[in-house]
C-alpha cells in the first residue's frame, strides 16, 4: 500500500493544509493526500482524498516524485502529483487551516516529514519553470 500527496502550485506558491491535533502528525503541516485502497490507483485515490478532507473536486496531473519514509517499522513510499483544483471552496474535515505558501516559508513550518521529502523536487520543478518558462 502506498501512499500519495497532491501539490497544488499557484505561481510560486503550494497548497499545505495543517492536520488537526491527535496522532502522530497531528498539527503537523502537509500536502493533503493519504493511503491507496486495495485496487485503487494513484490518481483515483487522490481524488477521494480530497473529496474527503476538503470536499472539492480536484484533477490529477503529471507525477511529481517520489519519496521514501518508514511507518511503523514499515517502509513507505509517498507519490506526488500535480493537482488542480475544480472548485476551491473548501470544507476542513480532517485539518485545521489550509493555505498557499512557497518552499522557503514551508522550511520553517512543522511539515511531515515525509512531505518534508519532496522540497528537492518541488526545488528542481521551479528552477525548470524559470529557466524554461511556458509560452
Amino acid at each position: 500500500m502506498n501512499s500519495v500527496a497532491g501539490i497544488a502550485r499557484e505561481g510560486d506558491r503550494y497548497f499545505i493544509a495543517r492536520r488537526i491535533p491527535g496522532g502522530a502528525m497531528g498539527e503537523k503541516w502537509e500536502f493533503p493526500g493519504g493511503k491507496t485502497e486495495e485496487g485503487e490507483s494513484d490518481g483515483e485515490a487522490l481524488v477521494r482524498e480530497y473529496a474527503e478532507e476538503f470536499a472539492v473536486p480536484i484533477r490529477v496531473g503529471e507525477f511529481l516524485g517520489t519519496a521514501s519514509f518508514v511507518h511503523k517499522g514499515r517502509r513507505r513510499i509517498l507519490n506526488a502529483y500535480r493537482i488542480s483544483f475544480l472548485k476551491t471552496d473548501f470544507r476542513l474535515n480532517e485539518h485545521s487551516e489550509w493555505r498557499w505558501a512557497a518552499l522557503e516559508e514551508m522550511e520553517r513550518l512543522d511539515f511531515v516529514d515525509s512531505d518534508r521529502k519532496l522540497f528537492d523536487a518541488l526545488r528542481t520543478e521551479a528552477l525548470k519553470t524559470k529557466t524554461h518558462p511556458q509560452t
